[in-house]
């Protein structure tokens, strides 16, 4: 079996498996000249946010690590920075400067307030940035360079029995080999929860993941929100899961079972390899997010009667067992684990399998996400602006 894939390594020691150019604004005001640069190039990753001013206290550390972990992901190998909030936006730069990748910063206050003339300047300058990636070249990397995360999105019976515990093995297999692995959405660790405080490597890690999870379900209790009907939600219902606590234990399984060495904040990179947590939201739009922003090179997505939504930075692997849903979505599933559920693959001939197929994405293969331009990132909002 193939044990290494082709990537793009990065002064600051990373490995990208993509080499993208990404445009980021940080502000409101320069959204609007980021998405017509993209429609210029359309080679070019955009990402936006409507939030500047007025994002203070925890929220604007977190729109700050979220906006960060974008610009310094693996898979990005140059950044074109627009903003309308000049000190910040230096600041951004230095910081993506630090890591070695090349970074442009355009400012509305020095093209007095001109968007178009903006939107002219930076296209030419990321035509620039985009010949520079052009020339750069692949090499090889271990497994123990795969930064791997897990997300599951409207699954059925097949996520919990097949497909979840297959993407667990995949997490085991490359845990073992030194990589690293996350899986988050902490609600639908919700009734499981014991299982995963098995796995903790210390008691303190073990308290960290009891906290995370009561502080969401507090904050759902004081919202007046019965999860009944949100979580499970219609489709997981409809395809036969009956209760928050049956999602979670067929989710949970996404995690694999090795040691898990740590609790991330929502976006927060992990500071070496195994396998951890991440406490975020579990809606798909938010949770992808934190799990690019934390640096995941490649997403492995669950799901049962399919989902079509991925990350942008990160190429998102779509798995189903489902023999219904591989058979009517095959531009949509990119890993058919039905077999798993039939009898004709074995479970370790199908982590082979799918080890085989991650490895051959990071070498550049593409994900019908990719090729369909699925992908996007928000950044979560967390409090009220000034």
């Amino acid at each position: 079996m193939i044990q290494e894939f082709l990537g793009f390594r990065r002064p600051d020691g990373s490995v990208g498996v993509r080499n993208d150019l990404l445009i980021l604004s940080t502000t409101g005001l320069t959204g609007p000249v980021a998405r017509r640069i993209g429609k210029a190039l359309p080679e070019a990753k955009v990402i936006t946010t409507p939030y500047g001013s007025g994002v203070v206290g925890d929220d604007g550390a977190l729109r700050d690590r979220m906006l960060l972990g974008f610009a310094c992901h693996p898979n990005v190998g140059a950044v074109l920075l627009l903003s309308g909030k000049q000190p910040e936006a230096e600041e951004y730069r230095d910081q993506i400067a630090a890591t070695g990748r090349p970074v442009e910063l355009l400012l509305l206050d020095l093209n007095n307030q001109d968007s178009l003339r903006l939107t002219d300047t930076g296209i030419r300058a990321g035509a620039r940035l985009l010949r520079q990636l052009s020339r750069e070249s692949r090499s090889p990397a271990p497994i123990s360079e795969l930064f791997l995360a897990a997300e599951c999105g409207r699954s059925d019976p097949s996520s919990g029995l097949a497909a979840n515990p297959l993407v667990g093995h995949v997490a085991d297999r490359v845990v073992a080999l030194g990589g690293r692995f996350v899986a988050g959405e902490t609600m639908e660790w919700f009734g499981a929860e014991h299982f995963l405080n098995r796995r903790a490597a210390s008691p303190e890690i073990a308290e960290a993941i009891r906290n995370a999870l009561a502080r969401r379900m507090d904050h759902a209790k004081s919202a007046g929100i019965d999860l009944i009907g949100n979580n499970p939600g219609p489709t997981n219902i409809a395809g036969g899961l009956t209760t928050l606590e049956e999602k979670s234990l067929g989710a949970i399984h996404k995690s694999g079972s090795s040691p898990i060495v740590g609790v991330l904040a929502h976006g927060q990179r992990p500071s070496g390899p195994g396998c951890w947590l991440m406490d975020q939201p579990f809606y798909a739009p938010e949770s992808l997010s934190g799990l690019s922003a934390a640096g995941a090179q490649i997403v492995l997505f669950t799901t049962g009667p399919g989902n079509s939504y991925c990350s942008l930075l990160a190429p998102t692997i779509k798995i189903s067992a489902n023999v219904e849903t591989c058979a009517n979505l095959p531009e949509q599933i990119d890993f058919d684990a039905s077999g798993i559920l039939l009898g004709m693959v074995s479970k370790e001939e199908a982590t082979d399998r799918l080890i085989t197929h991650i490895l051959e994405t990071a070498s550049g293969a593409s994900t019908f996400g990719e090729i369909l331009l699925e992908g996007e990132e928000v950044v979560t909002r967390i409090g009220a602006s000034l």
